[in-house]
């Protein structure tokens, strides 16, 4: 047995950082750091340096054909995520994909900004993509990691395992991450991010969920699926004048900043995803499970287990707080152990382990696939007014 993984990462941006933070504390298989890719060479300079790589590339192909490489870790900007998944996989590496998995990023048709063209086309273009990433994935032989953190977030982990020891009915389930905002320059931009806070944000909730509602399905074995999708998306923050909007990051430009979403399941049950860029105060990443025998909250941030009053930043330059904090000063609660309470050490020990040992890991293709099915049935029912139905839709290729 192979004890050592040889890791290309692709991407030197945030998500990189926090994949990172998870190798770094990986246990009992050695990962070595080969080769980073990235656009920019100071960006990659200062990634190389940071995290330990080997060596830097400005063209992924120096990835995709370096036989050493066992997996590549795209944590690159979504509307690249469909072709350097099929590439990676073509050639005969494993494939690590942060989400969204894919999306609608314009054809080059648009007669205008991307986001404000049909939804219903942007659906079936999606489906298109899952197709061709599936029919990749069975053809290669090869694993699809969907880096899904909230899945792997100790609170999840620990309701999954409730309801699966109790037999629990989860009857309804509230999902939410808001915030005040993305950092990125880009996140405006439908072209460049497939939607806005509904999938920048939402779909960790909404992957939570679908996961929660599948173990449930397992513990019952019975087979219980999105049925249906209901939303009310919208931009709100554009009606601000520029001193309203002075504390919100949130420049949508064919995006929403509003979000929320309901799901009907197979089995008559229901639950709620919220995304929003209005949160002042730090971010909101939480859980709820309303069960037939039992009821659980799960609070990824912003928790209480510390809390600090400061009065002045002075040395606190390299010490983080929270994100989306303006201040550290005053009343906040701290990140402590983010790594691990939401979920990224050990969503990589997993992968790591899954690779090794060649057993499925818990975050794979079909969450991947249900959750952006959803996403864009979400953005087609807000466009039409009414509630879609997942498998009409889809017979309507």
């Amino acid at each position: 047995m192979k004890n050592t993984v040889t890791l290309g990462m692709a991407g030197a941006g945030r998500g990189t950082e926090l994949h990172m933070g998870g190798y770094d504390h990986v246990h009992g298989i050695m990962i070595r750091y080969k080769t980073i890719f990235a656009r920019r060479q100071e960006q990659l300079d200062d990634a190389k340096e940071k995290y330990g790589f080997e060596q830097t590339a400005r063209d992924f192909g120096e990835l995709l054909n370096d036989p050493e490489i066992d997996v590549i870790d795209i944590c690159t900007p979504p509307y690249l995520h469909k072709d350097m998944i099929i590439k990676t996989l073509h050639a005969g590496k494993h494939v690590i994909c942060e989400k969204p998995l894919t999306g609608y990023f314009g054809d080059g048709t648009e007669k205008g900004p991307v986001g404000f063209s049909s939804k219903e086309k942007m659906f079936h273009e999606c489906l298109k993509d899952l197709d061709e990433i599936e029919t990749a994935i069975k053809e290669s032989g090869k694993m699809f990691m969907y880096a899904e953190n909230f899945v792997y977030a100790p609170a999840i982990q620990k309701a999954a395992e409730i309801v699966t020891a109790k037999k629990s009915r989860i009857l309804y389930m509230k999902g939410e991450e808001s915030l005040k905002g993305s950092s990125s320059h880009v996140a405006g931009e439908w072209d460049k991010t497939g939607g806005g806070t509904l999938v920048r944000t939402g779909s960790h909730p909404l992957s939570a969920i679908l996961w929660l509602k599948h173990q449930e399905s397992l513990a019952h074995k019975i087979k219980i699926d999105a049925k249906s999708v209901l939303a009310d998306i919208t931009q709100v923050t554009n009606n601000l004048t520029e001193y309203e909007h002075r504390h919100i990051a949130a420049r949508p430009h064919d995006v929403e900043d509003t979000s929320t979403v309901i799901i009907e399941f197979t089995d008559g049950t229901r639950a709620c995803v919220i995304a929003n860029d209005t949160l002042l105060g730090g971010s909101r990443n939480c859980v709820e499970l309303y069960c037939n025998d039992a009821a659980m909250n799960c609070t990824l941030t912003l928790n209480n287990l510390m809390s600090t009053y400061l009065l002045d930043e002075d040395g606190m330059e390299n010490v983080g707080i929270s994100e989306m904090l303006p201040a550290k000063t005053g009343w906040n609660n701290p990140f402590v152990s983010d790594e691990v309470i939401r979920g990224y050490r050990n969503e990589i020990q997993d992968f790591m382990e899954s690779i090794v040992y060649h057993r499925k890991p818990m975050s794979e293709f079909g969450l991947a696939k249900e959750t952006t099915l959803v996403l864009y049935a979400a953005y087609l029912s807000n466009e039409k007014g009414k509630r879609i139905n997942l498998t009409d839709e889809q017979k309507r290729r």
